[in-house]
């Protein structure tokens, strides 16, 4: 098998029946396949997907595993990837549509660019509109700059701060978006999968900065277009916007993400940025010049697993969380 598609699907059926629907002219299905991992949904999610797939006649292309438990996005990616042997593996949000030509012009790009081990396409909205899905690595000095969130603060250390806006032509980011990433084999062969600590979020820019380490280049290929509905399987993203206070594993992720790269040291350095930066808005705020952008609870929630910030996470079941499962 030359390319392997893998989508997490977790409460989310319909969302994949379109995904999947977007890919049906897109797919040879001598040398492509689906491999479909549904992460313990704990509902219909299971009997919908079978007989979509049967009454669409996908049984040739796409392969549905049913996971019994539910680790999260990255041990639901590791599923997928260890159900087949394939030349490049491409990672995808249910929550996507594939606009035609979008996996040709992937793979063009893999054979293209030999340096490069993982490949993004533009990310968009329905009208076409881009996201921004490129981005440079989380710092101490980017912990100050999200949580300053001040002009002058962010143009001073803009060579820090995180996203980078959109370009039209190909370039090389530190890391982006895993919503769609096509992996070449070689480089999970060299660095393995997906680090499982992470629940969710950060297992991106974590992967990325592994495979960077290890001699591989990280290409944005902006020619594919993918449509990325995002946050239409989950709640964190829309509770960032709305500052509530977003579930308890993107602080354990975080965490998990500094200690990892900057040792636990660098953790509680990572956190002391972000609190100068919070004294900055902070001010701000109350001399009433701007409305807060910081979610509740955040200043306390970043000491999240302090002490202990590699440790396993503890898997939820299925009746006891309800959350995304894409990046």
């Amino acid at each position: 098998m030359y390319l392997a598609i893998v989508i997490i699907n977790y409460r989310t059926p319909h969302l994949v029946i379109d995904c999947l629907a977007s890919l049906e002219d897109q797919i040879d299905v001598t040398q492509h396949c689906v491999i479909l991992v549904d992460n313990d949904s704990g509902d219909e999610s299971v009997s919908i997907l079978e007989q979509t797939i049967v009454d669409h006649q996908w049984n040739d292309w796409v392969h549905l595993i049913a996971s019994p438990v539910n680790g999260g996005f990255s041990a639901g990616n590791n599923l997928g990837i260890k159900a087949i042997n394939a030349q490049a593996y491409l990672l995808l949000n249910s929550d996507t549509i594939v606009r035609p030509g979008a996996i040709a012009s992937l793979l063009k790009a893999l054979e293209q660019h030999p340096e490069a081990g993982l490949i993004s396409p533009r990310l968009e909205w329905p009208d076409g509109t881009p996201q921004i899905s490129c981005f440079r690595d989380h710092s101490f000095v980017s912990e100050l700059i999200n949580a300053a969130a001040t002009g002058l603060i962010t143009t001073l250390f803009s060579p820090y701060n995180v996203p980078i806006p959109v370009l039209d032509s190909p370039f090389e980011p530190q890391w982006t978006s895993f919503a769609c990433v096509l992996i070449r084999r070689e480089v999970i062969e060299q660095i393995g999968l997906m680090d499982e600590g992470y629940f969710m979020y950060f297992d991106d820019i974590d992967y990325c900065r592994r495979a960077r380490k290890a001699g591989w280049k990280v290409l944005h290929w902006p020619d594919a277009h993918v449509v990325h509905l995002r946050g239409g399987s989950g709640s964190v993203k829309s509770d960032l916007a709305q500052r509530k206070r977003p579930r308890s594993y993107l602080y354990a992720s975080r965490s998990r993400y500094f200690a990892k790269f900057y040792g636990i040291v660098g953790l509680w350095i990572a956190n002391l940025f972000w609190l100068m930066g919070r004294s900055v808005s902070l001010i701000r705020e109350l001399m009433g010049q701007r409305s807060t952008h910081i979610c509740d609870y955040a200043a306390q929630d970043i000491w999240m697993n302090w002490h202990n910030p590699l440790q396993l996470p503890t898997l939820p079941t299925s009746s006891k969380i309800n959350h995304e499962q894409t990046s």
